[in-house]
């Protein structure tokens, strides 16, 4: 691990002024993926400013009946949040079904949403990766590739998002608000992540010196009938070949509003909006449930170990649908 300064910073502005002024410079939040990285040699930060002891750590419901997380809540509080659990429970069903519970203890909210892909190739710096050095090319597009993206991918690269709880908040319409040398500004959640393009090593939206502060979740009646699916190879710390985040509002015999969003298939949290405007005003049947399947994977592309992702992705998707809308 190459030698870096360490500083901690005692608010939010000291924080960006560290970070803005140092090329080199990192947030430290619980540090579960960055450490991991640094030890592999993939990132090399100069200079990491720890943020844990700045004042984002509470819950508090928002004058409009919302939710507002702070981005260093740790996800093992946030997952056991009762207004969570009540009003929305796919977010707390995908925060517990990720990593482990000493990982949960110490990961962050925001520090959650800024993962990196895991990725074999892109963790091994003897493979050439995009990702890692631009233009060096992406092993995995000929290499094993049986874990990535089948949607949203591009020549460039093929890696997938690893979060379980940003897949969740997709299918929220969360908010995330970050501050930085400009001043504040707000990115709805379904911009602040980008697909790879010809620039895969960009994840975000993010500037570098801007730092999220919090997200909120605005008050969904959708969002209380709500859940997570997550296929994996084995039950436990395990990330998602395929995951589902999906709702629905049911009145009457008759679908309000529905809502989608995949894990596993591609390089950002995948919302599939067509998909949920197929289901609204339709009753809840399994024909209309394997209809927006399909429509969820069109374009779907395959490599030559990860075919098998686009069949089950769509067999869980019927399957959140039918248990949340009561489908034999």
């Amino acid at each position: 691990m190459k030698p870096f300064e360490y500083s901690r910073a005692g608010d939010v502005a000291q924080a960006v002024q560290l970070v803005a002024r140092d090329e080199s410079a990192k947030f430290l939040g619980g540090g579960t993926n960055l450490i991991d990285l640094m030890k592999y040699d993939v990132e090399r930060p100069g200079h990491l400013v720890d943020v844990t002891h700045l004042n984002l750590t509470k819950v508090e419901t928002l004058p409009n009946g919302g939710l507002r997380i702070g981005a260093l809540v740790r996800n093992s509080d946030l997952a056991e949040n009762p207004h969570v659990m009540r009003d929305y429970p796919v977010l707390s069903q995908a925060l517990l079904a990720g990593a482990s519970p000493q990982l949960r203890n110490m990961a962050t909210t925001g520090g959650n949403l800024l993962q990196r892909t895991r990725c074999y190739y892109f963790y091994d710096t003897a493979f050439p990766c995009n990702k890692r050095t631009p233009g060096s090319g992406c092993s995995a597009l000929t290499g094993f590739n049986r874990i990535h993206a089948v949607l949203g991918q591009s020549d460039s690269c093929i890696a997938v998002h690893p979060s379980d709880m940003c897949v969740a908040m997709a299918a929220l319409d969360a908010v995330v608000h970050v501050t930085g040398p400009k001043g504040d500004r707000v990115i709805p959640f379904g911009e602040f992540h980008r697909l790879p393009g010809e620039t895969p090593q960009v994840d975000t939206y993010l500037s570098r010196d801007e730092i999220i502060t919090h997200i909120d979740l605005p008050r969904s009646e959708v969002a209380r009938r709500s859940s997570y699916l997550k296929i994996r190879d084995r039950a436990s710390y395990a990330f998602a070949l395929v995951s589902v985040a999906a709702a629905l509002h049911v009145e009457h015999g008759t679908i309000i509003e529905a809502r989608l969003a995949m894990g596993g298939v591609a390089h950002k949290p995948w919302r599939a909006h067509e998909a949920e405007a197929s289901l609204k005003g339709h009753a809840p049947t399994a024909d209309a449930f394997r209809h927006a399947a399909e429509l969820a994977l069109t374009g779907a592309k395959a490599y030559a170990h990860n075919g098998f992702k686009i069949e089950i992705a769509k067999r869980a998707i019927v399957r959140s649908f039918s248990d949340l809308g009561g489908v034999a």
